[in-house]
């Protein structure tokens, strides 16, 4: 067989990285996250978008603010953020993945140095059950004028959400602002992991971590913030959208 013929046919084993849609590089389909809700090459950019937008209407996001990705994955708010309001003085993507990291490093962060991504070696049974447990985020004090958090509480207990409140009091400026996604509901128990009977069939570690709504929002409270708004079960799997302030 002729060389080019046996390059190509060995490029066909090996999987893109990228993909290109509407002019923005993004993640190829096996590299995204968020099972089937992302396959779509226009889902996964819109979505980011979208987000982008939500932080634009509600918190004012512009290009001279910073803002703190928690569980970034493989960019999906820094590709919308690129999309519709461009670069920001600093992005901050961390994530207990290091395969997304490495994704985002080579693609987002070569092209646009304001935005940069952190391995973070912190332990979560589902994701990183061999990392460390500590918490602490490699950021100065009042760094941020917002944190983004999307599908992250949702698979974390009480001690660990505790942990994160505590560094984000530390990290968010006086007018900063919080958004979260959670699985909150009346009148069941505080904390319960992989609750039966509740919207799928969630299988292993820390599939879905449900709280009882008023329980949440006084854990929030206790560690320093108030819910602005409450949107309920308008995110991924059923999961409630949070709007906080620091108290």
């Amino acid at each position: 067989m002729p060389a080019k013929q046996v390059a190509k046919k060995l490029k066909s084993f090996v999987k893109s990285e990228a993909v290109t849609h509407r002019g923005m590089t993004i993640p190829a389909k096996h590299l995204r996250f968020g099972g089937s809700n992302f396959i779509d090459d226009e889902a996964f950019l819109s979505s980011g978008e979208h987000e982008a937008e939500r932080l634009q209407s509600s918190f004012g996001l512009s290009r001279n603010m910073a803002l703190l990705d928690l569980g970034c994955g493989p960019g999906r708010l820094p590709i919308g953020i690129l999309s519709k309001i461009g670069e920001i003085r600093a992005y901050r993507g961390v994530d207990v993945s290091q395969t997304p990291i490495e994704w985002c490093s080579k693609y987002i962060e070569k092209e646009h140095p304001t935005f940069q991504f952190t391995h973070m070696d912190i332990k979560n049974e589902r994701y990183n059950p061999s990392g460390s447990s500590s918490v602490g985020l490699p950021f100065p004090d009042a760094s941020f004028d917002v944190i983004y958090l999307y599908s992250v509480f949702s698979h974390m207990k009480t001690p660990d959400i505790q942990a994160y409140l505590t560094e984000f009091k530390r990290l968010l400026k006086a007018t900063g602002k919080v958004f979260l996604t959670a699985f909150t509901e009346d009148k069941v128990p505080e904390m319960e992991e992989n609750p039966p009977n509740y919207k799928q069939d969630w299988k292993g570690a820390l599939h879905c971590v449900r709280y009882e709504k008023k329980f949440f929002k006084k854990l929030l409270k206790d560690y320093g913030f108030t819910v602005d708004k409450l949107e309920y079960g308008t995110e991924t799997d059923g999961q409630s959208g949070f709007y906080l302030s620091s108290l």
